[in-house]
Parts: structure tokens; C-alpha cells; sequence
């Protein structure tokens, strides 16, 4: 065990840093909410017209905790973050003091998440140093930071560094980035990696508010997942420039995001502001315009807006998400910029996170369907009310094909495919796949389908008024709807079955319909009116593999190695690597090495490494590329190569390293 105890030997800019956040006053009491389980537990509803009630507080000690954080019930729980850092682009490192404001003064032990973070000293506000004890690292979880909390405080200072092993941040080079003029920072702190960025209870149940102050070097700008009370930042006489930040709601950690790079912003809606680089910014503004559309759209199902102003930003190429829900900032993958607004529908999922996951959260990642089946669901509602109930359906139909794809993958792990998930001891990461995104959106769909819509929808509704803060267990869930909407469906089959059960929805969509009598033979001049979401479910059912003559003839007619879209090309490349087409392989290796999205790296790399005669490629591929993909990535990579009984260091070289 590590421990610090005593006066802490705290460096200079350290200390400088805990000082500067421990003036003033103390901050206000965030709003009382919970996460459903520290500070109430919630039962069961007598009748729909009745809101659910508290129980006593006795109940707390059965709560559920996170298998993915040291937090437990009856522990002083983080509920309020004021962060202080130095953006050190030079070693790599964010120099930071964080004082953390707890939920009560009674004392007691605290243990705080946190990974790969190099501690400097803990004290009380009052400057008073406080021991402490970094333990073991686990790996999934990192490592506990233990100390006891004396009686009548409620907060703590932690002064820190982060390290080359902080797997929420990714460092870029100039030439990493599209002007290639200045460095660029980002986080990713989803699923459980806030914790290597800030020491703090690193769960979905434990939300918290939070302010920050961010210096950086002059001619860069900060930006967060809140809202800015700086405006262009304040100048320093040390050639630096602060920037600062409040976000009073509070939200589960993993939303809490710093961005630090050459951006610039461009109005595109009354409630929007999209950044970007600066070169491409225009084509971005373009592409999000309907952003408002969008909004209102969801508003319609959800009910007002809950943060205030939705700003986005397009992440560089290496960003491994299609996007990420963030109130203040989302963020968006420059792949789904393409100039015909045909994947803006990422762009609704991402609204729809703002309710749901944001507002509403799943207790842990048992839970995490809570967060993605509610947000798939809706995604579909918003996009057939601004595109059409054919476009809707059809990304659920190629969505329930994703879906299969993975139930292929976890055969072996049935547990995997159920919504109401035990993962203990499991990397939240490496488990990840459709199944909480896809069936969860389907079992919403088949509730509403069972009660119709015009039932549906106020529940709906009244579902995130009444759990607005807060997070949840599917068990409470299932006492909430099934008071509303008593036996509807087999419930418990759809939220802890394996598979998908009987009476999933059936699909359709004029667009399956037509793409289908054309089915396994090429296209011909019949269908030149295609739009891209015919050329999606084309490509996508194509099966492999195919001759190379007709692969030939269908990439010199359409295009489609190079196609805009990477929905249809890296279907598309996928089909030729597994068909030995050598213009798809050579594509798919150029791809790899400027695309860091994991939905298409996971495509590729499995496309590759499944034929022994692609293999030694997938993996010189990998190899040359990892320092490029965002740690997550490269875990989630990784696995893979795993399962299909690759070891480390065939996919790492002769060292076999995995530190990253």
C-alpha cells in the first residue's frame, strides 16, 4: 500500500493551485436531488395518477452499489466538484487541486476512485493536512484513495497530476489535428474513466455539480460540459489564459469534459453554438443547421429542455465514439460531417442523452440500458418525425442486424445479452455491444406497440419528470411501470432473458423492400434514384463472400471504396476484405489509419483478423496505428484481437506492452 500522511510535500504549482481554489467562500449546497439509492429509495406506485414515494431512510443499507466503484451506502458521497488545473501541454499533464464537497458532515471513512493519478497531498480546507492511503491497483477498478473525513466537515482538497496512464485523455500533436497548427486535449470519461482524471466517487449513481478554472497557454481555447462565466478567458502574465466554468445541475461523472485546443464557434440555432476546428467549421455549422428541429422535436416527447443551451462540437478523427451526450458540450464525430445530412441521426441520439442518461441515469452499468434502450427509442421517434417513419425504421431494422452481429459474438456469454446485467469484476468496456442500445429500444418499442402511443407517450413523459436527477435500478423501473402499465408485456423476460424473446417487434421499411428485389445482384439503371439509406441496406446485406468480378463492377459503377459515407463503406470494405477484393484491403488499411470511431475499427480489425491470410496485415495495421486510437479504443481493439486468441504480444510487437 501507498500512503501519504503528515504535512503533504506538494510542489509549488501544486500548492499553488490548492490555494488559489481554497479562497472565497465555501460553495452553496448543490440542489437536492439523488441517485435513487443514498439518499431514498423510491417504491411502489398504488396507482398511475400517483407520484412514487420516499421511503424511510433505514432501506439505504440494501441498496444496490456499483460494482465499478469503491462508493458504498452510508459513505460520504461526492456530490459537488470544484476543480482547479494546468494544462501541461509540454509533459503531458494536467497539474490539478480539486476540492471535493461531500453529502453530509457526519464523518466517516471515504474511498474514492481514481486510476493512474499521481497524489500530492489531501488537506482540509482550513490547509490542514489530512492523511490518507493510495491502495493496489485493480484492474478494472484502479485505485481506492482511502482516508476518514473528520465529523462536522464536508469537504476535502486533493492535489494532483495526471499521468501518461489518465485513460480519459488523449493528447494530440499538431499534426494530428486538421489545421496541424496547435496541440489539442480532449476527455473521454465514459464508461468509468473520470477517475483518471479527477479522484472522486466515479459512478453513474453519484452525481455531482461542479465549477472549474483552466489555464492554459496563450492562443488556446478551454471549453467544458458547462457553462462559461469567463467569456474569452482571462490573460495571465505568464503567457497563459484562464478560463472558467459552472455547472450547477448535477450529472453523473462522466459527463464532465475538457476540451483545450484552436477552436472556433459559429451560431447555428437560438440555442445553439457549434465548435470546431477553424477549417471546418463551415461544413460542420452546415451539416448541424437543424440542430433546433432536431431539439423541438424531442422536446415533443420529453418535455422542455433541462440544461439550457446545447452547444456541440466535431471532435478530430481520432475520437472514438459517434458522439457523446454532454450537457453544455456534445461531442460529435467529424465522420458523420458529409455534406448531405444523411447521419444527423447520431446527432438525435445525442439529444436524446440530454433526458436520457443525462437526466434520467441508469444506477450502474447493470443498468445501463436505462441510458441507451429509452435514448435508441427516442432517437427513432425524433427521426421519423423530421425524416419519416421508412427512414426510422429502417436504421432500427440494420440496428436489429448490428444487434444479431453481437449476439453472434457473445454466444458463449448468454448472461451478455440480457438488459438487467450483473457485470462485477468485468471491464465495462470490453463488454460493451448493442444489446442495451438495440434490444432496450426495442422493448420500449414493444411496450408501446402494447398500449399504443397514445397511452404510451404520457407515461413516457411523466417517466422522466418523476426520476428527473436522479439515477435508477431496473428493479425500480419495473415496479414503476409495471404500476402504470400492470403485465402490458413479459417484462422480466425482456429485462433479464437472454436473447430477444417472443413478440419482438417485426420491422419494415420501403427501403428494405426495395433494396431487396434487387437482393444479391447488382443494381442497374432502375435504380439510380438511391439515396444513401438505400445504399445502406444494400451494402449491408450483401453476404460475403463475393466474386471479385462482381465486387469490380459494382465499385466502378457506384463508387463505394471511396464513398463519403463511412456507413456504406466500411459495410462495403468489410465485404471485400472478406472476399480477398485487394482494392477494399488496401482502403481498409489507409481507413485505420485516420478513423478512430470504435464502431468502424471494431468492422475492419475484425474483418482482417478473422482470415489467416489478413491477419499478419491486421495486426502490422494495428501496430502502427494504436498511438493514434484514444485509450478506450485500444482496450476495446484489443479485446478482440483477444477472442479470437490473438496474444498480446502478437498485437503489440515482441514487448507485449499493454500500458498505454
Amino acid at each position: 500500500m501507498a500512503s501519504g500522511g503528515g504535512r503533504s510535500q506538494v510542489g509549488s504549482s501544486a500548492g499553488r493551485l490548492c490555494g488559489r481554489l481554497n479562497s472565497g467562500a465555501a460553495p452553496g449546497p448543490p440542489p437536492r436531488v439523488g441517485s435513487g439509492r443514498q439518499e431514498a429509495v423510491l417504491v411502489h406506485v398504488r396507482g398511475r395518477g400517483e407520484h412514487w414515494q420516499e421511503t424511510e431512510k433505514e432501506q439505504l443499507m440494501q441498496a444496490e452499489f456499483d460494482p465499478h466503484s469503491r462508493l458504498r451506502p452510508g459513505m460520504p458521497q461526492t456530490r459537488h466538484v470544484d476543480w482547479d488545473v494546468i494544462v501541461d501541454f509540454g509533459r503531458k499533464r494536467l497539474r490539478c487541486s480539486v476540492t471535493l464537497t461531500f453529502d453530509r458532515t457526519t464523518g466517516g471513512e471515504v474511498v474514492l476512485d481514481t486510476r493512474r493519478l499521481d497524489i500530492l497531498g489531501l488537506a482540509l480546507p482550513d490547509g490542514e493536512p489530512l492523511s490518507y492511503t493510495l491502495g493496489d491497483t485493480d484492474p478494472v477498478l484502479g485505485e481506492p484513495l482511502t482516508f476518514v473525513l473528520p465529523a462536522g466537515e464536508d469537504r476535502v482538497r486533493v492535489a494532483y497530476e495526471t499521468t501518461e496512464g489518465s485513460t480519459a485523455l488523449q493528447w494530440l500533436e499538431p499534426e494530428q489535428t486538421s489545421a496541424g497548427t496547435h496541440d489539442f486535449l480532449f476527455s473521454q470519461c465514459q464508461t468509468i474513466h473520470a477517475r483518471s482524471m479527477i479522484p472522486l466517487h466515479d459512478s453513474m449513481s453519484a452525481k455531482v455539480s461542479f465549477r472549474a478554472r483552466i489555464t492554459v497557454p496563450d492562443g488556446y481555447t478551454a471549453l467544458m460540459s458547462a457553462k462559461s462565466t469567463s467569456g474569452d478567458g482571462t490573460v495571465g502574465g505568464d503567457g497563459t489564459r484562464t478560463f472558467e466554468f459552472d455547472a450547477p445541475q448535477p450529472r453523473p461523472p462522466y459527463l464532465i469534459v475538457l476540451v483545450v485546443g484552436n477552436v472556433a464557434a459559429r451560431r447555428i440555432g437560438p440555442r445553439s453554438l457549434l465548435w470546431a476546428e477553424p477549417d471546418g467549421l463551415a461544413a460542420a455549422a452546415e451539416e448541424f443547421s437543424e440542430v433546433e428541429t432536431l431539439l423541438a422535436a424531442a422536446e415533443d416527447l420529453y418535455g422542455p429542455y433541462p440544461w439550457g443551451d446545447l452547444d456541440l462540437i466535431v471532435m478530430p478523427p481520432s475520437y472514438p465514439y459517434g458522439g457523446l451526450e454532454n450537457p453544455g458540450l456534445t461531442f460529435l464525430s467529424p465522420t458523420i460531417v458529409l455534406g448531405d445530412r444523411s447521419e444527423v441521426g447520431v446527432l438525435s441520439h445525442e439529444i436524446a442523452h440530454h433526458w436520457s442518461g443525462d437526466l434520467v441515469t441508469g444506477h450502474s452499468m447493470n443498468h445501463f440500458w436505462v441510458n441507451e434502450g429509452f435514448t435508441t427509442y427516442a432517437e427513432r421517434r425524433i427521426t421519423e418525425a423530421t425524416a419519416g417513419v421508412d427512414v426510422a425504421d429502417l436504421h432500427t431494422a440494420l440496428a436489429i442486424d448490428d444487434l444479431r452481429d453481437d449476439f453472434a459474438y457473445l454466444a458463449g456469454t448468454p448472461e451478455l445479452t440480457r438488459l438487467r446485467k450483473d457485470l462485477t469484476g468485468q471491464d465495462p468496456d470490453t463488454t460493451s455491444s448493442w444489446v442495451a442500445h438495440e434490444k432496450g429500444g426495442l422493448f420500449l418499442r414493444a411496450l408501446e406497440e402494447a398500449v399504443g402511443r397514445e397511452r404510451f407517450d404520457p407515461f413516457f413523459k411523466r417517466f422522466f419528470a418523476d426520476f428527473a436527477f436522479r439515477s435508477l435500478t431496473t428493479e425500480e423501473f419495473l415496479t414503476y411501470v409495471d404500476g402504470i402499465f400492470p403485465e402490458a408485456i413479459d417484462y422480466k423476460e425482456w429485462l433479464y432473458g437472454d436473447w430477444l424473446p417472443e413478440g419482438t417487434p417485426e420491422v419494415t421499411s420501403r427501403f428494405l423492400a426495395e433494396t431487396a428485389a434487387v437482393g444479391q445482384d447488382l443494381p442497374g439503371a432502375e435504380q439510380a434514384h438511391w439515396t444513401a439509406e438505400h445504399w445502406k441496406a444494400y451494402v449491408r446485406r450483401l453476404t460475403a463472400p463475393k466474386g471479385v468480378d462482381f465486387l469490380e463492377a459494382l465499385d466502378q459503377a457506384h463508387g463505394l471504396t471511396r464513398h463519403t459515407n463511412l456507413e456504406i463503406r466500411v459495410a462495403w470494405l468489410a465485404l471485400g476484405v472478406r472476399s480477398a477484393y485487394r482494392p477494399a484491403v488496401e482502403a481498409t488499411v489507409e481507413l485505420l489509419g485516420g478513423v478512430g470511431r470504435m464502431k468502424y475499427l471494431k468492422q475492419l480489425y475484425d474483418a482482417l483478423a478473422e482470415n489467416p491470410s489478413t491477419l499478419p496485415l491486421a495486426l502490422r495495421t494495428y501496430r502502427a496505428n494504436r498511438g493514434f486510437y484514444h485509450p478506450i479504443a485500444r482496450t476495446v481493439v484489443e479485446s478482440r484481437f483477444e477472442h479470437l486468441g490473438i496474444a498480446p504480444q502478437e498485437y503489440l510487437g515482441e514487448a507485449g506492452s499493454t500500458g498505454v
